[in-house]
């Protein structure tokens, strides 16, 4: 069964792809924006922002534009003021969702995302409607065949993950709490663990089974969102058969 982790693994997959990379670029350039502007400009000291530029240099995104995100959140360079928001709902199924935004324009980007959808099965729910559903973790995605996977169990458990899942075929997912994450990645990187991706994610606590027939619709609505250049991620607590995910992905 597939569920919100492997759909965020497909997800990185396909925003590498070269078409898409311009959005990626200036979703990760308001993101670190952002946190530059709250947790200021020196990685050392803002392991948040530490980890935002690993992921825009795995991106490919140039060294020039990663610098000017950063200080025009410090405010040495002028430029538009982003708002980071959480609209919670429910798609098709009743699957609960956290859609996280960066907007200069609230009014505006919570219109859309309502139209969105409602025009795709799902609804906008009310402050804290589904937030206690879910909890924040730090993942970490090892792929299989680049790593030993004994040694990455002992690596992450010695530097203090929770736990670390076989999620697919290709695909290890080691899970640290959020104050532990960066210790855990550390540890990886210097025992020569590749990482596929790494962030501080929200993990449901329980997940919705999809029926086959409604799984399109949700995943057309999860892709919808994270098309729309306001939104930087999205969860969601599903869990759709691997045969609905190959049928739509073939679509």
């Amino acid at each position: 069964m597939a569920g919100h982790s492997k759909w965020a693994n497909r997800v990185h997959r396909k925003t590498r792809q070269d078409a898409r990379r311009s959005k990626l670029f200036s979703k990760l350039s308001r993101t670190l924006t952002v946190v530059a502007r709250e947790g200021g400009g020196d990685p050392d000291m803002n392991p948040r922002l530490r980890t935002l530029i690993d992921t825009a240099r795995q991106a490919e995104m140039p060294a020039d534009k990663i610098e000017f995100a950063i200080k025009r959140g410090l405010g040495e360079i002028e430029g538009a003021e982003f708002q980071d928001v959480i609209y919670e709902g429910f798609g098709p199924a009743g699957v609960a969702l956290l859609v996280g935004c960066l907007t200069d324009n609230n009014q505006r980007t919570v219109a859309e995302i309502r139209n969105l959808l409602r025009g795709r099965g799902g609804k906008l729910g009310g402050a804290g409607s589904v937030t206690w559903m879910f909890e924040q973790k730090g993942v970490i995605i090892v792929p299989k065949a680049q790593a030993d996977e004994e040694t990455v169990f002992l690596v992450a458990a010695e530097a203090g993950a929770e736990d670390v899942l076989e999620e697919d075929e290709e695909y290890l997912e080691i899970r640290a709490a959020v104050q532990d994450f960066h210790a855990v990645l550390s540890a990886l990187r210097e025992a020569g663990i590749p990482t596929e991706r790494a962030e501080l994610t929200m993990i449901p606590n329980s997940s919705v089974p999809v029926p086959d027939d409604e799984a399109p619709k949700l995943l057309a609505l999860l892709d919808g969102l994270q098309e729309h250049e306001d939104v930087q991620q999205v969860f969601a607590n599903f869990e759709i058969s691997d045969e609905a995910l190959a049928a739509y992905d073939q679509n």
